[in-house]
């Protein structure tokens, strides 16, 4: 049961076609895919990846003036993502990751680099790109990342290792995040646009993961990896200020996937509440089970809310740092309630393999993680109430 995507939002008639074409392809393209994908571990479904291209909805958030589909404001987005995502999370992520390596560049770069690296993601065959930003003693904690970008004359030399970088096998451009100088913390910090054959960076082996596997990540390595001083984004310590909008912006939209998610997880377990009958009865009609379902309506119309309310706000511009972290908060742990309560309701048939709830539930608990832990959220969203 899709959201209704209602004429009062203002969307164009373009607009719903997205929804639409997302709303079909994950019936027909992603679901039935989403076992095989799991069960592969660490392989991509690259054939998804170009059949959505060719459909537009790879670049369908890419500026029209740069080739994309011109679908830059965020509540549409949101709706597209949550589609997509109910069809498969891991998927439906990995099918709009050109979005988290363009909001960097759109931030920070100037029309130039926008035209050299934006176009090429436009096209019916675009490359998989990455954001590299963690680093294994840095995850959460972005402004104290250790990798050193030392300007020599018209170059760069990157020294560093990253870690968890989504895409990272695949990639074919990477925008990566190092420091001039770590006394500076959040004010050293700085971007560079690199292509994975520059001498130097290495891309370690896929890690086996949990879930999201149709996503793979990986550590990359860089050992004085020269870089033109062109292909830094931004100037020397404005890094950090593109990597907290692009944030903003990102806890929004896996505040829509997790939405998705929710969707998902609820509409199985109504239809499985409806079908199995214990001691004479659909169990939906017994109160426990009733009241569970219940339960995940709420939270699968919370996440929604929520959700849309930050992106609105992002798109009239206002500063939405607590919205979307309180998206990505409540998104996640909704999702992970959800998930859990699809296999509850499912009993035996819900922890095998046979039905899609175990896989949700494990594809659930990385959003707790991803970009800011639930704890960081919180952190967030505190001091947000302590500034106001």
């Amino acid at each position: 049961m899709p959201y209704p995507v209602r004429d009062a939002l203002g969307l164009s008639a373009e607009q719903h076609d997205f929804i639409r074409l997302a709303r079909d392809f994950a019936a027909a393209e992603i679901r039935p895919r989403a076992r095989a994908v799991d069960d592969a571990q660490t392989e991509s479904p690259l054939d998804l990846w170009d059949k959505a291209a060719r459909t537009g909805l790879a670049a369908f958030m890419i500026p029209a003036e740069f080739g994309g589909g011109g679908v830059t404001d965020m509540v549409t987005q949101v709706l597209v993502q949550q589609e997509l995502c109910h069809g498969d999370i891991g998927i439906g992520n990995l099918l709009t990751s050109s979005g988290f390596f363009a909001d960097p560049v759109l931030e920070l770069g100037t029309q130039a680099q926008k035209e050299r690296w934006l176009r090429p993601l436009t096209t019916d065959t675009p490359p998989l790109t990455a954001l590299a930003v963690t680093e294994p003693d840095h995850g959460s904690d972005a402004a104290g990342i250790r990798t050193r970008a030392v300007r020599d004359g018209d170059h760069y030399v990157l020294s560093g290792q990253k870690a968890w970088i989504s895409n990272a096998p695949y990639a074919q451009r990477f925008v990566v995040f190092a420091t001039v100088d770590p006394s500076l913390r959040a004010r050293g910090v700085t971007a560079f646009v690199i292509d994975p054959d520059t001498p130097g960076l290495t891309v370690g082996r896929p890690m086996r993961k949990m879930g999201q596997r149709a996503i793979v990540n990986a550590e990359v390595f860089l050992d004085n990896v020269r870089v033109p001083a062109a292909d830094r984004l931004g100037a020397e310590g404005q890094g950090f200020f593109g990597l907290m909008r692009t944030f903003d912006a990102s806890r929004i939209l896996i505040g829509a996937s997790c939405a998705g998610l929710c969707r998902a997880a609820l509409d199985l377990a109504v239809e499985y509440a409806q079908e199995r009958v214990q001691f004479g009865v659909p169990i939906i009609e017994h109160q426990a089970v009733a009241f569970r379902l219940a339960d995940m309506a709420t939270r699968a119309d919370t996440a929604h809310l929520v959700t849309m309310r930050a992106a609105r706000l992002f798109d009239q511009g206002e500063k939405v740092t607590a919205e979307s972290a309180m998206a990505k908060l409540t998104g996640s742990e909704n999702a992970m309630f959800n998930t859990w309560a699809a296999v509850q309701t499912l009993g035996g048939w819900g922890y095998s393999q046979e039905f899609l709830a175990e896989k949700w539930m494990r594809d659930a608990k990385l959003e707790e993680i991803e970009e800011g832990t639930s704890d960081i959220q919180r952190l967030v969203i505190s001091r947000a109430l302590a500034k106001s």
